[in-house]
């Protein structure tokens, strides 16, 4: 009786990783892109991003640069390591703004970089330009 709520099947909806130690801004993201017809998970740090990502599958990540365990620049360097992992857009999404970090972040192959704080339709923006950019790759 319960299989009737389980599906197999994975819905249309975008799923969206975010990988943030900050609790107040992972609630608001979460909640916008919930609202936007997004799904959703979320990790406290890189170390728990890399086991979300590759137990999610999801379609892009947004990441931070500054956590405890793996910082986001970690997490991008074990992310272009891992062939399961390493084609999954990312876009950071951090206050650490300055040109290393986004020199950095660009060389791990980012497809974008939004400071914190931000505005929500810039960052919908910037996820919608980062999902159609993977859809053509893939040939989808």
């Amino acid at each position: 009786m319960f299989g009737l709520f389980k599906s197999g099947k994975k819905s249309g909806k975008p799923k969206i990783l975010i990988v943030d130690d900050e609790p107040d801004y992972v609630a608001t993201i979460q909640q916008h892109l919930e609202w936007s017809n997004y799904q959703t998970a979320v990790a406290v740090n890189g170390q728990e991003g890399l086991e979300k990502a590759a137990s999610e599958h999801p379609d892009l990540i947004l990441l931070d640069t500054n956590m405890p365990i793996m910082n986001g620049h970690e997490t991008l360097e074990h992310m272009s390591k891992d062939p399961q992992l390493k084609n999954i857009p990312v876009i950071m999404v951090t206050a650490a703004c300055e040109m290393d970090d986004i020199a950095t972040a660009s060389s791990f192959g980012v497809v974008d970089y939004i400071a914190k704080p931000f505005d929500f339709a810039e960052l919908k923006e910037k996820i919608a330009n980062a999902l159609a950019g993977k859809k053509a790759l893939s040939g989808v």
